[in-house]
């Protein structure tokens, strides 16, 4: 039976989760708090869940996903992920996870710099550039006309194939943006980052800059209505949104 083990079972691993178990797909769940924690997202999740400790997440997942917060990477198990196939979701935010200076001089990606702590595992950018609340809203059966994509960015053919077959199961076709030096053509505020999934990504683009507004003058913040239903992001226009997108630097973006 295939499993897929959580590190970071935050808004996006719970999203992924229901997922999963809907496909037959086992999980393991764990977070920094302990398995107890997650007693009542398992018994939500049902009998093909189970909560562990992050090492024991990352030893028991056929594929392993990673969605915490990218100043929290140094901690993860680099052993137990050793040779597993890597899902990285991490988004770089100065604002929270403090500057970092070959990030913000775009000397590398924020995969490349995962990937640089979990020297043998195969890392996988995946899952980062959609709001939690359009993941469950927008995965549909293969083949539906109205599917969505995501971009999937790694050095490994096979683990990116590996990965592919997972979303596909999922919910999502996937598009290839290519080897984890070219993941920054989906992280914040590009093209192809969470807007193109609203109904209108107009407005949710200039919400980033009214929330970067709201933070610095200390206004009550606004994020982006979790009610919007999405739209379907087909993969032929996620191709050229990736194609087409600016990089876009800490300098460069409305929320830094």
């Amino acid at each position: 039976m295939a499993t897929l083990g959580f590190i970071g079972s935050g808004n996006i691993g719970t999203a992924v989760a229901r997922l999963a178990v809907a496909a037959g797909i086992d999980v393991v769940l764990s977070n920094s708090r302990g398995p107890e924690t997650l007693a009542e997202t398992v018994t939500q999740l049902g009998e093909r869940a189970r909560a562990a400790t992050p090492e024991e997440a990352a030893r028991a997942g056929d594929w392993v996903m990673v969605s915490i917060p990218l100043v929290a990477y140094r901690k993860l198990p680099v052993a137990a992920l050793a040779d597993k196939v890597v899902l990285d979701t991490s988004n770089y935010f100065p604002m929270r996870d403090g500057h970092i200076e070959v990030l913000d001089s775009g000397k590398t990606t924020t995969s490349e710099l995962v990937q640089e702590h979990l020297t043998d595992a195969k890392l996988i950018k995946a899952f980062n550039n959609i709001m939690d609340f359009h993941i469950p809203a927008l995965a549909r059966p293969q083949g539906a006309a109205d599917r969505s994509a995501l971009p999937i960015a790694g050095d490994d053919p096979q683990a990116k194939a590996s990965a592919a077959d997972l979303i596909s199961r999922l919910g999502f076709d996937t598009v290839d943006a290519g080897p984890l030096t070219e993941s920054w053509r989906f992280e914040p505020e590009t093209d192809p980052y969470t807007a193109p999934y609203f109904t209108d990504p107009e407005a949710v683009r200039a919400g980033w800059v009214a929330l970067a507004e709201a933070i610095r003058s200390g206004a009550p913040a606004q994020m982006p209505p979790s009610d919007d239903p999405g739209v379907p992001l087909p993969a032929a226009r996620l191709r050229t949104l990736l194609a087409d997108t600016p990089r876009k630097l800490t300098a460069d973006r409305a929320l830094a």
